[in-house]
Order: structure tokens, then sequence, then C-alpha cells
């Protein structure tokens, strides 16, 4: 928002909250422009986005705060959300909800307002919404909630004017709170003050409201009881025989009671302020049965990720080709492993520098542009839901479709997507699969290798091979590592006509870890390596590897060099056989046994160096290891089985 700063201005902190899909990263954007910096919240592997505006005198941070449904502690979205309000205190929150799901979306609110924070209600997509029948009266929500109601259309910048004015106001209290406090039903309602006053009588100190930990107590909230028990045992003891009484009477867990009431709450809300006219078939709506058509959704699904995947490789492989073409004219991009070490140096930036450019430009940037366009357009989703089955056998849940289907175009973004997952245990699991999807660099040593030397249908049979593994091991690692699975929980919103905007925000982000961290490790990573093989300090290595070159994988020697730069760089397998051999034409020295084994085994060992990296910053060094080992570990003995089976073949 482009408003004329002025001096003496003062500062505000807005905190944008809501349901994921209801437009609050549209409403960050049209608020913050380009004033944006993304990071991590502090200790947690959560995306933060933060950005500033300037309106009519005042400094303004906008804090994006990740899309939840909830305040639970089930996730670690829903845990920085809570502790953000509850110990940064912002001056203002705004609460942006769906229009055309209002009652959905009021439970969240309902929420925001036992924390009695200054709270402004953001009614965004009433276009939405009126495209459905629906009309809502928003001074009749305002009277019934006690919290001013803006309607915004944020893909038209339409209100967004209007709703920072009066965020600004109830910032600066320059505007009356009205909020209405929320009352619930008797038995329940008796109970919380009962602990409110329990609590008070006992001085039991929190950060939050004390009826809103009265609350969480009722709902044997254990992060609750924790707190309050570390001051007050008396307190606790009071919550568990109330608790137990809202659970004697209605028959039912304490927290499903609450819930109801919240519900229960939101319904009578929505339904006194909003009218409903009539309903037409949408064309959205026709589309919505289609794709999640329990047979045509399947074989819908699997033409959206095979018609993904073939626009990368066909649009890729030409642009890298052409790339690579007007590089090579200001230097040739093949290893240099002899002559001056400034120059073998020099080689190993240069090429690691091109190799960068030639995998996010062609690769990466076309593959992400569509997976955008197909995510904001809600299509997505869809195939979220209809993988949930599949991906269930291996313990996620159909959200992980998408980091896994990134993973195609390179590891280390995907490994940033897993964040979508809601505990950790999701997320290494998804990292896991992950780094067994054959990136773009890994399909350039198998299409190198075995589709032009050996035939199209090895390679693809290599692909399909990925895919079997990647479902047993990820069955095995399911066993393995302790925990439980969760269900699929994710906002299936309306088709729509995807934002350029959005989507090449989108773009962007997933593409930028690329370049600040993938072609750095790239480039310094080749010019180590080739030094170092220079020199002559990786060669004893083929002699110490021969055992599982030579003898299991029925390899030549130098492939024990050739797995150590492809752990630099995947794509640096073939280039340095190329430059040891001084010929492109494997097949000379080579058997199509050799040529598939060693695709296999490319294929399988950890990716390369930047996704150990990442692995480590999202996770642990401990976990990034035991990964790297147990890939590698298999991979050779996967290698060897192959081996072997193959010569029956050939």
């Amino acid at each position: 928002m482009n408003v004329k700063h002025q001096k003496d201005s003062k500062h505000l902190t807005i905190a944008l909250a809501g349901n994921a899909n209801v437009g609050k990263s549209m409403i960050f954007n049209q608020l913050t422009g380009s004033n944006q910096i993304i990071g991590n919240w502090p200790g947690k592997t959560v995306e933060r986005a933060e950005g500033s505006l300037h309106f009519e005198g005042y400094d303004i941070t906008v804090i994006d705060l990740p899309g939840i449904y909830s305040f639970s502690t089930f996730s670690l979205e829903e845990v920085v959300s809570k502790e953000y309000i509850a110990f940064e205190k912002p001056d203002v929150v705004v609460n942006v909800i769906d229009a055309s799901l209002l009652e959905r979306n009021l439970y969240f609110t309902i929420q925001l307002m036992e924390m009695d924070t200054p709270l402004v209600l953001c009614l965004n997509q009433t276009d939405v919404a009126e495209k459905k029948g629906i009309t809502i009266d928003t001074h009749r929500l305002e009277a019934t909630l006690g919290v001013p109601v803006v309607a915004t259309v944020a893909t038209r910048g339409k209100g967004i004017r209007e709703l920072v004015k009066t965020a600004v106001q109830i910032g600066q209290r320059k505007r009356e709170l009205k909020q209405i406090p929320i009352k619930y039903g008797e038995e329940v309602e008796t109970r919380i003050n009962r602990l409110a006053e329990l609590m008070e009588s006992e001085r039991v100190e929190s950060p939050y409201p004390a009826r809103w930990v009265a609350i969480r107590l009722l709902e044997d909230d254990t992060d609750t009881k924790e707190l309050v028990g570390s001051q007050s045992e008396h307190v606790t003891d009071a919550a568990q025989a109330l608790t137990k009484e809202l659970e004697t009477i209605h028959k039912e867990p304490s927290f499903v009671v609450v819930s109801s009431e919240r519900y229960s709450l939101a319904a009578r809300t929505a339904s006194d302020a909003q009218k409903q006219g009539i309903v037409r078939t949408s064309f959205s709506d026709t589309l919505d049965s289609i794709t999640t058509h329990r047979i045509l959704g399947y074989f819908i699904s699997a033409g959206a990720i095979g018609g993904l995947m073939l626009w990368t490789f066909i649009i890729g492989d030409f642009l890298s080709r052409l790339l690579s073409d007007v590089l090579s004219l200001l230097e040739p991009a093949r290893p240099r492993v002899t002559g001056p070490i400034l120059s073998i140096l020099w080689n190993g930036v240069f090429g690691g520098f091109i190799a960068g450019v030639t995998l996010v430009i062609p690769f990466v940037l076309p593959f992400y542009f569509m997976l955008a366009m197909i995510e904001d357009s809600g299509f997505l989703t869809r195939v979220a839901f209809m993988m949930d089955n599949a991906m269930h056998k291996i313990g996620l849940h159909g959200k992980a479709i998408i980091p896994f289907i990134l993973g195609y175009g390179c590891n280390v973004p995907a490994i940033y997507s897993s964040r979508i997952m809601e505990t950790k245990r999701e997320r290494l699991l998804a990292a896991f699969v992950i780094t067994l999807a054959p990136c773009s660099a890994r399909t350039v040593v198998i299409l190198g290798l075995v589709a032009a030397f050996v035939g199209i249908q090895w390679a693809l049979a290599l692909y399909l091979i990925d895919i079997l593994l990647i479902f047993a091991l990820g069955r095995i690692a399911f066993k393995v590592v302790p925990g439980r699975s969760t269900g699929l929980i994710m906002e299936m919103h309306s088709f729509r006509v995807p934002s350029l905007s959005v989507v090449a925000k989108q773009t962007w982000t997933r593409t930028r870890s690329l370049v600040y961290v993938v072609i750095p490790i790239y480039v310094l990573g080749s010019a180590l390596v080739q030094a170092l093989y220079a020199v002559g300090l990786l060669e004893p290595l083929n002699d110490v590897l021969s055992p599982i070159t030579v003898w299991w994988l029925a390899l030549p020697a130098v492939t024990g060099i050739l797995l150590i730069f492809g752990i630099v760089r995947k794509e640096l397998t073939i280039l340095m056989l190329a430059a040891i051999y001084g010929t492109t034409n494997f097949a000379l020295f080579l058997t199509p046994v050799q040529m598939i084994t060693l695709a296999l085994v490319t294929m399988l060992y950890i990716p390369c160096l930047a996704t150990i990296a990442v692995l480590g910053r999202e996770f642990s060094w401990k976990a990034a290891s035991a990964m790297t080992l147990a890939e590698i570990s298999f991979a050779i003995f996967a290698g060897g089985i192959a081996s072997r089976l193959l010569s029956f073949v050939f």
C-alpha cells in the first residue's frame, strides 16, 4: 500500500491470523508489497513472514501467522501462533475469514476472542460468497460479536484501505472496544468461572488470560496443566474434578464438550448474520465432483502428476541445452582435473555456477511455476485428497504428495516444503521419502547413461523401481520411527483462476533456496573436489572402495571417485566420467549392465551435499547422518543385487 510517509510516525504491529486458504497471504501481499522478510520462527522449522507499510503517519509491521484451524498444541504452526499472540502481544490481530465458509471459520474467531486480544474481523472473499448465493450482514455480525468487521476482496484490493484504517483505530484504542464476552452453556460456563476464580485466589500467573487458561484446563490440555500445576496443584486437582463432572454429564470427553459449545456458538452467529439464496451448481462445483470422483479422480490425479513431469522434462531439456550451449561459448563446462591449480579451481567454480543455472532455470522454474498454478487453482488439494490412501501406506497423509512432487524438481525446496506436515515425525518421514525421489540432476544421469545407450524402456524401468522402493522403504521407516500417523485435514477451497502475483511469489519462494543454498554449495564443492582430485588425494580412495565398486557392483575402479563427486552434484557423476575417459560415448568402456547399475546407485544414494545440509538444518545432524548412511548402504546393496540379476538379461 503506497501511502506517503509522514514524520513523527508511530509504530504498530498487526498480526494476520486465520484458517488456511482464506486469502490471508493475499491480504499480506496487498499490505506489504515487496517489503517482506521471510525466515523461520526462532527455534522452529515454521516459516515466518514479516512485512511493513506506512499508513497515515504510522509505521506498521505486519506478521503473517501460519494458517491454522484452532489453538490446540497439535502442530508447530498452532503453537507458534498461540505463543506469538500471548507473548508478543501485537497491537491488533486481524482475523481473516472466508466469507463463503463463515460458520466453519468462526470457530477460530471464537478462540481468538477467548484470548481477549484486540481483534478486527476481515470478511474476505465476499465475491465468492456472493456467487454461492450467500449474503452477510456485516453490521449484524459486528453487533453480535462486538468486533469490527470489514468486508474485502483481496484479489482486487477491495476493502484493504478500510481494513488498515480500522486496524489502526483498534490498535491505537481510538475506537472503543465493544467485544462481547463469550458465554457457553451453563454446565461449562459455571466451571470456567469457578476455575478462573480459583486461579485468582491461588495467584496463578500466566501470559494468557485467566478465562482462556480455565477453558484449556477443562479441555484437559497437557501444556496448560503443566503451566498451572507448577504453581498450584490445588488448581489442577480442581480442574481434573470439574473435567470429570463435565464428562459424566455429557458422556463425552471434555475437549469434545467444549468444542461443541464453540461450534454451537459459531453456528448461531453465522445463521443470524447470513442469508442463503438460491444455490446453483457452478462450474467449480462440477470440476470438484469430477476431480474427487472415486474412480475418475485417480486417473485425473495420475494424469496431472504425469503431465507436470512431462512438462518439466520437455521444457527443461530444451532450455537446459540452450543455456549450456550459450554458457559454453564463454568456457567449456566439462570438469578439468589437470593443469594449474588456479585454473582447476576456476573451472570448478564456473562449472558449479553453470550447473546451478542450467538446473534452476530450465528444470526447476518451469516445474515450480506450473505447480504453483495448479496449487493456487485449488486442483492440487484434490490430488492430495485422492492420494491420501496411497500415502497412508508409508505413514503419511495425502498432503505429503505436495513436497514429494516438488522433490522431482529439486530435493532442497521439497524438504523445506515438508513443513506443511503437522508433526516432526511426519516431516522427517516426508523428508526421507523426498530424498528418494529422482531430482532433475539425477534425471540427467539416468537419461545420459541409460536412455541414451541402453534404451528408454530401461530408464522408465528405473523410475518404476524407484517408486516401488519409495513405498517399501517408506513403510519400513514408518515402522521404525516412533510415533503415530495423523489423518488428513486440508482446506479444499473452490476452484479459481490462479493469481499471477501469487504464483510468481510462490515460484520464487521455492526457487530462492536453490539460489541461496544449492548454487553456493555447487560452486564451492565442485572447486574443492576437483582440486583434491587434481593433487591426487582422491585417487587412493579408488583402491579403498574397490571391494565395493569392483567386486560387489562390478563397475570400473574409477567409480569410487565418480560417487564422491556425485555427492557434491549428482550430474558430476556423468560429467567426471566423460572427463576421465575423454569421451561422452560411454558405450566404449561401459557395458549396458554397468550403465544401469551406475544409474541405479546414483539414483538411490543420498542426493547431494546441499540436501544433506538442509536435512541437518531442518532436523538435526544426527538425523541427516543416519539418513545419509542408510541410503548409501541401501544403494550399494541394491546396486550389487541388480548387477547380478541384469547379467542374466544382457
